[in-house]
């Protein structure tokens, strides 16, 4: 299978990491290598990048993408474990860190792991195989209060209980393996509620609830953070580039958090965490794509990038 990502808010990251000749930078999240091939066209032979993917597809692509690159250093593995993995390569002051949290196009285009709705093979979903979970035994073993937490969660889909209950009911009668069965099931809920036809697949929330659920998104999102600030030496960057409200959320509020030398409740009257701040926030509010890029690669329309500086 080709695997093709197309980078989303390039300039943009390229602008504000400004990468120079003899700079080293991490790239957390590789996808189809294309940000980690304009760093490295910045940062010459003198610097370095190490990439991190959990996906072998990834890293096979950034191979091709980079025509193997000397200065590049690619790791498949999870980027929760950015210090042992910087450690192992010994990956310290960095001048830049990257993530990119979107799924890539050569993903959604693998049709044997169930990433889309229009995928033909079975409910999978795993970025790697660094777990037992796939989404199939998620829809089949787990109760209807833990489906609709999971649906109203990392989906923000309203209709998440009903949706629930009919997984539920219909597993009763046979196992939910395709995609085009969970299509099925949403479609049938949403038509009881709703007559109009609507612009997106309804199932496209319970498709990426159900992803983010088997791989961990947001506790690993939580893990790589304070780490990879860790990493950087002063003046360096972090860019984040997030495309789901929560995801969004916890970027944000994290970067508030180590711009602030106290964080103490405000009824306390004297501080006592004896927090000291470690970033500069960049962008007060997030950046998103311009209309020119939505128009030539519409999943970039729910991207924000995110940026601060070390301290």
């Amino acid at each position: 299978m080709t695997f093709f990502h197309q980078p989303v808010m390039l300039e943009e990251v390229l602008h504000y990491l400004n990468p120079q000749l003899g700079d080293n930078f991490i790239d957390c999240t590789l996808g189809g290598g294309g940000h980690a091939s304009a760093i490295l066209e910045r940062i010459g032979p003198q610097g370095k990048l190490l990439g991190i993917d959990l996906d072998p597809l990834a890293i096979q692509a950034t191979k091709e993408t980079t025509k193997n690159s000397k200065n590049l250093i690619l790791v498949q593995d999870n980027f929760r474990n950015l210090n042992k993995i910087a450690d192992v390569y010994k990956f310290d002051k960095i001048d830049g860190i990257l993530l990119d949290l979107g799924l890539s196009s050569g993903q959604l285009q693998d049709h044997q792991r169930g990433f889309s709705f229009l995928a033909e093979g079975r409910l999978d979903m795993r970025f790697g195989q660094q777990t037992d979970l796939t989404a199939e035994k998620i829809l089949n073993t787990y109760s209807q209060k833990e489906l609709s937490e999971i649906f109203k969660n990392f989906g923000e889909e309203h209709l998440a209980w009903p949706i629930a209950k009919k997984i539920v009911e219909m597993r009763r009668i046979e196992s939910i393996n395709s995609p085009n069965q969970l299509v099925e099931i949403v479609a049938a809920v949403y038509k009881k509620y709703y007559r109009g036809k609507s612009k997106v697949n309804p199932a496209t929330k319970i498709f990426q609830a159900l992803r983010m659920s088997v791989n961990e998104e947001i506790e690993n999102l939580k893990q790589v953070l304070p780490q990879a600030v860790g990493r950087l030496k002063t003046g360096g960057r972090i860019a984040v580039i997030s495309f789901h409200s929560l995801e969004d959320k916890i970027v944000k509020g994290f970067f508030k958090q180590e711009s602030r030398d106290c964080i103490c409740p405000p009824q306390l009257p004297i501080c006592g965490c004896k927090h000291q701040k470690t970033l500069k926030i960049i962008t007060r509010k997030p950046l998103v794509p311009s209309e020119e890029e939505v128009a030539v690669n519409p999943r970039a329309r729910s991207a924000k990038l995110r940026l601060a500086e070390k301290i």
